[in-house]
């Protein structure tokens, strides 16, 4: 397994797995390591995003959910790892990278003011499908 560093910001650290079988190069799927940043309600704590690349990538937007055994307690983080921010569906753009996505979802996670699920948490993760990008999401709220 490779490690590699895309983004070292004060606050939090943020890298790169790229897993895959030996002698065979998977590009279509990275592990992202992330750190909440530090005087936020997830200081300390780690995390993990799954990317998993399309072949229209970067045309196409990511899918990209947080993975392992510590998903965060978040407002727009279901728990089952999916993510509810608009830049990895209908306002993606080409001209964001992996690391704008990560440094959105740190921001995201660190202006939190408190640790809860979505209010429909359990039908959501009852009723998804495994791929987010298939979710028509309804974004309505912009606070935590």
């Amino acid at each position: 397994m490779c490690r590699t560093s895309i983004c070292n910001v004060p606050t939090e650290q943020i890298s790169v797995s790229q897993s895959s079988p030996r002698g065979l190069k998977e590009v279509h799927r990275w592990i992202v390591d992330m750190e909440g940043a530090s005087g936020t309600l997830y200081e300390g704590e780690k995390f993990q995003l799954l990317f998993k690349f399309s072949s229209r990538y970067p045309f196409d937007s990511p899918q990209v959910m947080f993975t392992g055994e510590s998903i965060p307690v978040h407002p727009h983080v279901y728990s089952n790892g999916h993510i509810c921010l608009s830049i990895l569906t209908e306002d993606w753009s080409p001209a964001l990278s992996v690391q704008s996505v990560c440094l959105s979802i740190i921001s995201m996670l660190s202006s939190c003011k408190e640790k809860r699920r979505p209010p429909d948490n359990s039908f959501y993760v009852r009723t998804c499908n495994k791929n987010p990008k298939k979710t028509k999401w309804w974004y309505h709220d912009d606070t935590c």
